[in-house]
């Protein structure tokens, strides 16, 4: 079968995305993404230059996705409380936030990230510190409970943490 010559980068960073979510960085060479796309591997590196920008440019491509989705949550929930908000947002992988923490540029868009959410939470809990504060809180549990449903605990629901907070 002949290999594909081009396809997006989003299929290239889907398969990168699943190869680091299943084996981490170790996983990912220009000859696993290859063998996950159908690409050859000296397309993938004309294309990104080396296997780091590689890893960066799905990074950043995930950042830009996220950010993005955040913004229509924010936008499309403008009249509901926190918890639909974090609903709307969706589910994020915890190993993908803390693996661009390496990276400067990327825990900079991490941080931004953190804090415009944090300040649209606030806005749905009230005004001032105590809404600011229960707003981080809030934000923490909601990752802490992605954290242990990635590793196969229920934990707590949500809208209990949000009952507490307010």
């Amino acid at each position: 079968m002949p290999r594909n010559r081009t396809i997006p980068d989003e299929q290239v960073f889907t398969a990168l995305h699943l190869l680091l979510s299943q084996g981490g960085d170790k996983a990912v060479s220009f000859g696993t993404v290859a063998a996950a796309t159908g690409l050859a591997p000296p397309t993938l590196a004309q294309r990104y230059g080396s296997r780091d920008n590689m890893v960066r440019a799905a990074r950043l491509a995930a950042w830009d996705a996220l950010d993005a989705r955040t913004s229509e949550a924010i936008a499309a929930t403008a009249d509901k409380g926190p918890q639909a908000l974090l609903k709307a947002i969706g589910t994020v992988d915890p190993s993908f936030l803390v693996a661009d923490l390496r990276d400067a540029d990327l825990a900079l868009r991490a941080e931004r990230w953190r804090a415009s959410l944090e300040s649209a939470l606030a806005l749905r809990l009230g005004t001032g510190t105590k809404a600011r504060e229960s707003a981080a809180m809030l934000f923490a549990a909601w990752q802490g409970q992605a954290l242990w449903a990635a590793a196969g605990e229920s934990g707590f629901r949500l809208k209990d943490a949000v009952k507490r907070l307010t």
